[in-house]
């Protein structure tokens, strides 16, 4: 009889992890699909706007921007790192805007080389478990300084952005890029 008690012990506790995991899993994918339509979505814009042509370059395993935007007429490149989500910050690994830096430098025959950084918020802000609150959207596309330090970042709901050292955060001014295409950009914050 105690075998027996062991036993559905056992299994009881098999299928609460499988629930858990399945939570964890769903959540990834929610958030993986949230990374793959603003991308997607960065891609059509510029793609609809004239002289422009964007491509996503794809997954995040491979050492590659999220998306590259070209204007050969003008001689402009973009590398662009994007992040959304319902949260009131989006942070930027520096690994990422590393790589996006190398590609840039790869591409010198282009004139006007630069790092955008797309952050969308979407337009609803996570409480808690499935719980929200309406606001409003928006979109920031900050450009990289390239002459300071490669670090952890990370950009607020408010628009301000900052390096993140040793766990401390440093407030940082960049500049924020006009794009050819129309956004929910604010420009009164």
């Amino acid at each position: 009889m105690l075998k027996r008690k062991f036993a559905a012990m056992t299994i009881t506790k098999q299928k609460n992890d499988k629930k858990i995991n399945t939570n964890n899993q769903k959540a990834s994918k929610i958030r993986r699909q949230r990374g793959y339509h603003w991308e997607d979505t960065i891609v059509k814009r510029f793609n609809s706007t004239k002289n422009w042509k964007a491509f996503r370059l794809g997954s995040p395993s491979v050492a590659l921007p999220d998306v590259l935007a070209v204007n050969t007429g003008e001689s402009i490149i973009f590398a662009i790192e994007a992040k959304s989500g319902t949260g009131t910050s989006l942070p930027v690994p520096a690994d990422q805007i590393e790589r996006c830096l190398d590609w840039i430098k790869t591409f010198d025959i282009y004139k006007k080389r630069k790092v955008l950084l797309a952050f969308k918020f979407l337009s609803k802000k996570r409480l808690g478990i499935g719980e929200y609150e309406n606001r409003e959207l928006r979109e920031f596309f900050k450009i990289w300084d390239e002459t300071r330090d490669i670090t952890d970042c990370v950009c607020t709901y408010e628009g301000k952005f900052f390096t993140k050292i040793n766990g401390s955060r440093k407030e940082i001014s960049l500049e924020e890029c006009i794009m050819p295409f129309k956004t929910k950009q604010r420009s009164d914050l």
